[in-house]
């Protein structure tokens, strides 16, 4: 008799789910399912699981394709489980590929293909959307972005826009994405949120466009150039009954969230001045450096200066100022942003051709609190007195590139079980427009 092993959490059952294991039945005469446990799930990273175990476990059953059930609750067990059953195949699917291969010194490892496309039309037993993502365009972040939503229950990306069908066909056969499209109003239908990492300009449009066609929307960074843009974008979402999230990554990990909390505590007094620095050196020929509209340090890293400021200080500061060393093409290489608020003040510091050290700083009237770099993930910060034998170190979790915290947020509030809407605020995020629209003023009438 062939015995195969497979594993998952089988959260928000779904056709997916289904098709693996139809498919891993198929290897063998005997399947074996382990089913981890949220416990385990959260060590292991993966984010935002909603159904108990018993209810998962059902799921599996009621497949009628494990003739076993097993419990997944550590690491290590895979090994343990596949010596202890007398396993011949171990599979899963092959958005993995590569992962266990460290299993083939026990036993036959195959990769099975994913299904392209998720349908929410399955049974279940909850009423939570499952969330069909499409991503709009196909660079950086958005490779980073396919990784870590395989650490997210009930999402799935679904397929990908880019006005340069090539890319996009190339990027969907890369991260085996049911659909591919140079179409907008195509992609609009297949999907019920988007991802916008596309450039800079495009943000607001694409934003505008799947919100008043009722789909939530995840928009990079920055979401809009000017105040009354993002004014416009909160408020189509709340007439479309749709969520609207800027993707600044840190607002949502866990260490940031941690070092507010301890900031606004009272333990270094009270606060009065703050200073936060991005910078990276970058090739001439990127994005950043090219696009002579919407390039330059401040559009790039300045949403992520700006929110600890924004976040402690507020949004009524009493004056903006600037200082910036431009390239040949006036786009700003290195800036600095001066807030000045009534008895406090702080300091934005972005750069993409002059290195500093990328640490944020936060001073009290009892101590400091000191974040080192890169303090945009922020994993460990240290809290700092007078007497520095008082000092103490804080140590917080950070997985991946983080990206998975704010697409679980996401995920969160379109089926209203999370109360995370005071990591990043609409507020919040329409203050930050506003000083990336100063700043572009600025820099466009020093350009004149």
């Amino acid at each position: 008799m062939k015995k195969v092993i497979t594993y998952g959490s089988f959260d928000l059952f779904h056709k997916g789910h289904y098709r693996l294991l139809e498919r891993a039945k198929a290897l063998g005469d005997y399947l074996i399912v382990g089913v981890t446990t949220e416990h385990y799930d959260e060590s292991r990273g993966k984010l935002n699981i909603i159904d108990p175990l018993m209810e998962r476990i059902e799921h599996v059953k009621n497949t009628g394709f494990a003739d076993e059930i097993i419990i997944e609750d550590h690491l290590g067990q895979k090994v343990e489980d596949i010596q202890k059953y007398d396993i011949d195949i171990f599979t899963v699917g092959s958005d993995w590929r590569g992962k266990f291969d460290y299993l083939k010194e026990y036993c036959q490892v195959v990769y099975l293909e994913r299904t392209k496309g998720i349908s929410s039309t399955m049974k279940r037993s909850k009423k939570y959307e499952l969330i069909r993502l499409g991503i709009m365009g196909s660079g950086r972040i958005a490779k980073r972005f396919v990784m870590e939503s395989k650490f997210v229950s009930g999402l799935n990306i679904e397929g990908v826009y880019n006005p340069h069908l090539a890319s996009a066909k190339r990027f969907a056969e890369e991260n085996q994405l049911a659909f591919y499209t140079d179409d907008l109003e195509e992609f609009y239908s297949k999907v019920n949120a988007v991802n916008i990492s596309s450039p800079h300009g495009t943000h607001y449009e694409y934003a505008k466009m799947a919100l008043e066609r009722g789909l939530h929307v995840l928009c990079e960074k920055p979401m809009a150039m000017k105040k009354q843009l993002a004014e416009e974008l909160f408020s189509l979402a709340k007439e479309h009954n749709c969520i609207l999230m800027e993707a600044i990554k840190t607002a949502y990990i866990p260490g940031f969230i941690r070092l507010l909390s301890v900031a606004q505590s009272g333990v270094i007094g009270e606060i009065k001045d703050i200073e936060a620095c991005f910078t990276r050196l970058t090739d001439s020929r990127l994005r950043e450096l090219t696009d002579l509209k919407y390039g330059g340090s401040v559009t790039e890293f300045g949403s992520y200066t700006v929110l600890p400021i924004i976040k402690l200080f507020g949004p009524n500061y009493q004056k903006l100022s600037f200082d910036v060393i431009r390239d040949d093409n006036g786009l700003d290489t290195y800036a600095k942003i001066y807030f000045h608020y009534k008895d406090k003040f702080a300091t934005s510091k972005t750069g993409l051709k002059v290195k500093s050290d990328g640490h944020l700083l936060i001073s009290g009237t009892k101590g400091y609190i000191m974040v080192p770099a890169p303090w945009w993930k922020t994993k460990e910060f240290e809290i700092c007195y007078e007497d520095f034998t008082k000092n103490e170190k804080v140590y917080t979790n950070f997985l991946g590139d983080g990206l998975r915290y704010e697409l679980r947020d996401f995920v969160s509030a379109i089926n209203g079980y999370g109360h995370d809407k005071f990591k990043l605020t609409s507020k919040e995020s329409i203050a930050i427009a506003a000083i990336m629209e100063e700043f572009l003023n600025q820099r466009e009438n020093v350009s004149d």
